[in-house]
């Protein structure tokens, strides 16, 4: 019986992925003043940024009870014995503690691992994606989770912001404090580092930081998979994959949307790049 994966929704993966590969994604919450919205579900990414836009309320994000994760188990295990769990960091979100413990509230027989992916955005997505290949060409568990385990350390980000202040009011900004209070305009490039939210350069202009992003790509001497994303800007992203693919021809590019849990802590121009391959 083929391993099943599980996510949370903070990899970003496109829909028409995740149903091709049979991944299922839990759907973290966004919160507009009083109503609670399923990321993807309640709100479209699209709905998420024109409410962005039009709102005074800023938006806070929660983890959804152990109870939405336990009945994703159950309901996960109807189909297999076996399921891989792979969230988002431990140090961004609380959804690993809340994996890890929704396994205990499980009411069917059921082998579930729950994988720390020290990553978010389409970074967490490419090991995601490729541990779901795996389990669908027909890897046993322990094989899953090795791959899994594997790409951690494989899986790079890098994002482009025209401002810091919402990644300041969410309390997600890590290390990249260090570039608060900068008396000129800059785009801070932003990535992360052992699961955290890390600064890694910042540009003058807008057109500079797309630059950057595209340098961090073709500094890879091997690509597997690629991920590019977006949050209102597709005429740049696509671009961007433009760009990269012609270095890379032979290299899966999927175009993605930074969805409302991420958007909510980054605003609405940030433009990502993931890679999964080797340096």
């Amino acid at each position: 019986m083929t391993v099943k994966i599980v996510t949370d929704s903070l990899g970003d993966i496109p829909s028409g992925v995740a149903e091709e590969l049979g991944i299922t994604v839990i759907p973290i919450n966004v919160i507009f003043g009083t109503i609670n919205y399923r990321d993807g579900v309640d709100l479209t990414t699209e709905q998420f940024y024109d409410k962005l836009a039009a709102s005074k309320t800023f938006p806070t994000t929660i983890v959804p009870p152990l109870g939405r994760f336990a009945d994703t188990y159950d309901r996960v295990a109807e189909e297999s014995k076996e399921i891989a769990v792979i969230t988002s960091s431990h140090k961004l979100s609380a959804s690993h503690e809340t994996a890890v413990l929704a396994k205990e509230r499980m009411k069917r027989q059921c082998r579930v691992e729950v994988i720390d992916s020290l990553s978010v955005v389409m970074a967490q997505g490419l090991i995601v994606i490729a541990a779901a290949k795996a389990a669908q060409s027909g890897a046993k568990m322990d094989k899953v989770l090795d791959i899994a385990r594997q790409n951690i350390p494989r899986a790079d980000v890098r994002m482009a912001f025209d401002t810091l202040e919402y990644l300041r009011r969410g309390g997600r900004i890590g290390k990249a404090k260090a570039f608060l209070g900068t008396v000129l305009k800059v785009t801070p490039i932003l990535g992360l580092k052992d699961g955290e939210v890390y600064p890694f350069d910042r540009e003058h202009s807008r057109a500079r930081a797309i630059d950057y992003l595209y340098d961090f790509a073709a500094g890879f001497s091997r690509i597997e998979e690629i991920a590019v994303e977006d949050a209102t800007t597709p005429d740049e992203a696509d671009e961007l994959c433009e760009r990269i693919g012609a270095d890379f021809p032979k290299a899966p590019i999927y175009r993605s949307k930074v969805g409302p849990v991420i958007g909510a802590h980054v605003g609405p121009r940030v433009l990502s790049v993931a890679v999964l391959g080797d340096k």
